[in-house]
C-alpha cells in the first residue's frame, strides 16, 4: 500500500491516506492508451460538416454569357464550382456513425495507469473534503497556492451519492443526483484551468490533461473499487 499525504482545504496536513497498490504501480501499453485517447478524442467530433455540390445548389441555370463571340472561356451556369456561390467540389458531408468502440477492460487499464502515472510524479493529492458552508472562491485558490499548482490545470474528483434499491431479493447501489458539491463547484468558476468531476465519471484524457489531481478520500475509494476489481 503507497501512503500519500491528507491535506485540508487551507493546504494543510492533516495526516495521511492509503492508496492500493495495484492503482500506485499499475502501468500499460503505452499503444494501447494512445489508442483510448484517440478513440475518446474521435467520438466528440460530430461529423456533422455539410456543404452543397453543384446539383444541390439553388441558382439559375442561365449561361452567364453567351457561348462565342467574346473571346472568354464558354462557361456553362453560375452554380460551377469556380463561380462564387457555386457548388463545392469534393466538400465535407455528414457520415454514418463514427463511434469508435472502446473496450471497457482496456479502458479501466488505461486510466488506471494514468491515474499512476499522476502519484508517482507527485501529482496525486488527497484532501478532506469539499463541503463548504458556502462559495467561496478564496479557500480554493489559498489551496492551490500552498499546493504550488497555481495557474496550472487542476482536476478536483468528489465522491458521488448513492441509495440502495433491493430488487428481486438483490440490493443494488444506484447514483442519485446530488448538490453536496454544489459550494465547491461554483467557488472554482472564477479560477481558470480547475476543474471538477466525480470520480466515476472522468476519462483518462480529464486525466492525462491535468497537472495536478486532488481527490477526496470517498472519491479515492470509488476509483479504488471501479479501477482495482476486474
Amino acid at each position: 500500500m503507497a501512503t500519500l499525504a491528507k491535506y485540508n482545504l487551507s493546504g494543510e496536513k492533516i495526516g495521511s491516506a492509503k492508496v492500493s497498490e495495484s492503482l500506485a504501480t499499475a502501468e500499460a501499453n503505452t499503444q494501447m492508451i494512445k489508442d483510448y485517447i484517440v478513440a475518446l478524442r474521435e467520438n466528440q467530433r460530430q461529423w456533422s460538416a455539410n456543404t452543397k455540390g453543384r446539383s444541390e445548389v439553388v441558382h439559375t441555370t442561365a449561361k452567364p454569357f453567351k457561348q462565342k463571340g467574346t473571346g472568354r472561356a464558354r462557361q456553362g451556369m453560375l452554380v460551377s464550382p469556380q463561380y462564387r456561390g457555386g457548388g463545392i467540389v469534393f466538400g465535407p458531408k455528414p457520415k454514418f456513425d463514427q463511434h469508435v468502440r472502446i473496450n471497457q477492460k482496456e479502458r479501466k487499464k488505461a486510466i488506471r495507469c494514468l491515474i499512476g502515472e499522476k502519484i508517482r510524479a507527485g501529482r496525486f493529492h488527497i484532501i478532506e473534503s469539499t463541503s463548504l458552508d458556502e462559495p467561496k472562491t478564496k479557500a480554493v485558490a489559498s489551496l492551490l497556492k500552498q499546493a504550488g499548482a497555481e495557474g496550472k490545470r487542476a482536476l478536483f474528483l468528489g465522491e458521488g451519492e448513492y441509495m440502495e434499491v433491493e430488487h428481486e431479493d438483490v440490493v443494488h447501489k444506484v447514483s442519485v443526483k446530488s448538490s453536496k458539491h454544489s459550494n465547491f463547484i461554483k467557488s472554482l468558476r472564477n479560477i481558470p484551468k480547475v476543474s471538477f468531476a466525480l470520480a466515476k465519471n472522468i476519462s483518462g484524457y480529464d486525466v492525462m490533461i491535468a497537472h495536478d489531481i486532488y481527490v477526496t478520500a470517498p472519491a479515492l475509494q470509488e476509483l479504488e473499487e471501479w479501477l482495482c476489481n476486474e
